[in-house]
């Protein structure tokens, strides 16, 4: 029998071409063949000290300079706009309280909204946009990798919907 090349991450389907395979990170689950439904197992033991539910194998993680990076990314993106959202109460008090300007009420609270939507999407857009390879950082405002990244969360989602499909039209034993 032959056998098939392996990639860096032991992927023997990555030497077939396939750009979605080759482009893996390595905290990614590979693909597999669905296994056939598991029979009445007793009940897990309980974890012993100092492991994790990451730790088992098979599990796969994010690595902490990844985890890290997200987060920053979160926090800043997130942050930023609520702190806005937050300062746009009290400059609007200071403006109207030495009659600077007079401003309605419904400005002051859409620009507060505005401020809170944005750190919204920030939440989102943090983790998104930066880089999910251990060895690169990324660009400051991180739109090339948020491209990449959200390619790679449609297709999963994609992968997940047919996966579901495929279960759901199998006929019941």
């Amino acid at each position: 029998m032959a056998s098939k090349k392996k990639d860096a991450h032991g992927d023997p389907h990555a030497a077939d071409g396939d750009p979605s395979i080759t482009s893996r990170l390595p905290f990614e689950p590979v693909p597999t063949r669905q296994k056939p439904p598991k029979k009445a197992t007793p009940a897990p033991a309980a974890p012993s000290v100092g492991t994790s539910p990451a730790s088992k194998k098979g599990v796969s993680r994010i690595p902490d300079v990844v985890n890290r990076r997200m987060v920053r990314r979160a926090a800043l993106f997130c942050g930023v706009p609520t702190f806005l959202s937050l300062l746009t109460f009290a400059v609007s008090y200071v403006v109207i309280t030495n009659h600077l300007l007079q401003l309605p009420t419904a400005a002051v609270l859409l620009v507060s909204l505005g401020f809170f939507g944005v750190g919204v999407l920030g939440l989102s857009y943090g983790p998104l946009s930066a880089a999910w390879d251990e060895d690169r950082l990324g660009t400051a405002f991180g739109w090339e990798e948020f491209k990449l990244n959200f390619g790679r969360l449609r297709e999963s989602w994609r992968n997940a919907k047919a996966a579901q499909d495929e279960t759901n039209s199998r006929p019941s034993a």
